[in-house]
């Protein structure tokens, strides 16, 4: 079954490539040492980005639980127009089913922080015309992904100059038997200290005046609360972001919209 759900999804890419009028779309695969595994992901250039001598912001791109690198371009496909009206490049990396995008501290075949922040970066870096400073990088994502782009991103502001997250898990600790997360970090009770250091929402103690952020979640989403409460300790230590909360629930229709705000919003983060 997995082999065949990865050629379907190989198919469905060279559809959009070949009927993609606006923007080229590769797939770069990446080894990673610190997994020992080959990595799709996906690449959406502007449209003629081949034929200019420009450098680019690049957005990072994060998807779901239960979802792959392709999920954004078959689910929100307005993403490669999106990639020529703002000129950037966008990254849909593939996170593993339920990654979390943190390094597991139970299981070494779980690094998706160090494989996302480091090996990823560094092969865009090398194989496209990137802006290869923070200034030039951005991060975010849904859901899973939206843990993953604000986890990164506080953790790792030396790479990304901005970090989003739209219907985001930014705290993961009143779910402890959903989405796999018992997997990477153990059972909440045996491993309270694995839960506490990998929530967002105990990491704003590590940001800086110069992380740009944005927060998109909806009224009717089941991390709404979470992400008002994030909301309000930002507000609380007066760090500066960007705080989107309007009627929408936890599903496509949601951050096919979503994006469209955040990318107004990166766009006026990069520094060109």
């Amino acid at each position: 079954m997995t082999k065949l759900k990865t050629i379907f999804t190989l198919l469905i890419i060279q559809f959009f490539f070949i009927n993609s009028a606006t923007s080229q779309v590769d797939t770069l695969t990446v080894f990673s040492k610190a997994m020992n595994k080959d990595i799709p992901n996906m690449v959406i250039t502007p449209e003629n980005f081949a034929s200019k001598n420009e450098k680019l912001p690049v957005l990072y791109l994060l998807h779901g639980a239960g979802g792959n690198f392709a999920d954004w371009i078959t689910k929100a496909p307005l993403i490669k127009k999106y990639a020529t009206d703002f000129n950037i490049i966008i990254v849909c990396p593939d996170g593993g089913v339920t990654s979390w995008y943190f390094d597991s501290p139970i299981d070494n075949t779980m690094k998706y922080e160090t494989f996302v922040s480091q090996e990823l970066v560094a092969a865009v870096d090398k194989n496209y015309k990137t802006i290869a400073t923070k200034d030039g990088r951005a991060i975010t994502g849904l859901s899973m992904g939206g843990h993953g782009g604000l986890y990164l991103g506080f953790k790792h502001q030396d790479v990304f100059g901005a970090a989003g997250s739209m219907s985001g898990g930014v705290d993961i600790r009143p779910f402890p038997n959903n989405w796999d997360i018992k997997k990477r970090l153990g059972t909440y009770p045996e491993n309270k200290e694995h839960w506490e250091k990998n929530s967002v929402i105990n990491l704003v103690h590590l940001l800086d005046a110069d992380l740009k952020i944005i927060i998109d979640c909806g009224y009717d989403d089941f991390f709404f609360d979470d992400n008002k409460r994030l909301h309000d300790i930002l507000v609380e230590r007066n760090i500066a972001h960007d705080y989107i909360e309007r009627p929408g629930a936890h599903n496509w229709n949601y951050w096919a919209n979503a994006i469209k705000y955040q990318l107004v919003f990166f766009n006026d983060a990069f520094k060109r």
